[in-house]
């Protein structure tokens, strides 16, 4: 069993086949999956995705993008959305300098107000890190000493200064189908060398699709192929991979269950 911990089914490349989508994700061994909130103002489009099936879950967040275009992107309004029974994670949120779509001073105020709703509720906070290292560790380091919170980096790309930072707060790293490509030497070094128990994979789906998929939409079965590279590079079998990562799942997203079967 795998699972797709990050994805985006709501976005409208999966409006035409969802059911075939979910499909073939059950035929490759993915069974749950957690689709991911990038905007509070569309959140009921979210749930209403995680309502159509028992082993989807989802997010509420505002991702560092759309940083500048909601109001109220209070503490408060996180945590009144993270009340619903589908929401498992506090996120996507973190910091963005590559596009920089949002001003850096409100992203930066964006991701304080998601650690406290995650400090909150408890529920893991989900970090979307793009050369914004140096931010993204001191923000996680301040923001850490005021009052411990759960959490991921996820689609890791970053050097191995913010995995450090990650992992010494207790955060757990994610993997997306960018470590089958030849040149992503940070993702297959962390892929190596993140301890087994802090290892997530996912696709990000519908974009970041692996080899030899890349270049195609991505899709939920697709983290096979990511789950069997990163056993590959760490010399493991898929299994242990496989069952190690789900269980790093279902720890960390604790408000999540199990499949029945």
């Amino acid at each position: 069993m795998l699972v797709d911990s990050h994805c985006h089914l709501d976005f409208p490349a999966f409006a035409d086949d969802f059911p075939a989508m979910l499909e073939r994700a059950r035929a490759a061994g993915v069974r749950t999956l957690q689709t991911i909130s990038t905007r509070l103002a569309t959140v009921d489009t979210i749930l209403d995705v995680a309502s159509r099936d028992p082993d989807i879950w989802c997010s509420v967040g505002l991702h560092p993008h759309e940083a500048a275009t909601e109001e109220d992107v209070s503490p408060d309004r996180i945590v009144a959305l993270s009340d619903h029974p589908d929401v498992i994670g506090v996120g996507e949120t973190g910091l963005d300098y590559y596009y920089e779509h949002s001003p850096r001073e409100r992203q930066q105020e964006s991701f304080r107000n998601h650690i406290e709703a995650s400090r909150r509720t408890g529920l893991p906070l989900i970090v979307h890190a793009r050369d914004a290292d140096e931010d993204i560790v001191a923000v996680l380091r301040e923001e850490y000493e005021a009052g411990p919170f759960p959490g991921l980096i996820h689609c890791f790309t970053a050097g191995p200064e913010l995995a450090r930072a990650a992992l010494d707060i207790g955060f757990l790293i994610s993997i997306s189908g960018i470590v089958t490509f030849k040149k992503a030497e940070n993702v297959h070094a962390a892929a190596r060398e993140v301890p087994l128990d802090r290892l997530l994979v996912e696709t990000d789906a519908p974009f970041l699709a692996p080899v030899p998929h890349r270049g195609k939409r991505c899709e939920p079965a697709f983290v096979a192929r990511t789950a069997a590279a990163v056993a590959e590079l760490r010399q493991i079998e898929q299994s242990r991979l496989a069952e190690a990562t789900t269980d790093n799942f279902f720890r960390l997203f604790s408000k999540a269950r199990r499949p029945a079967n």
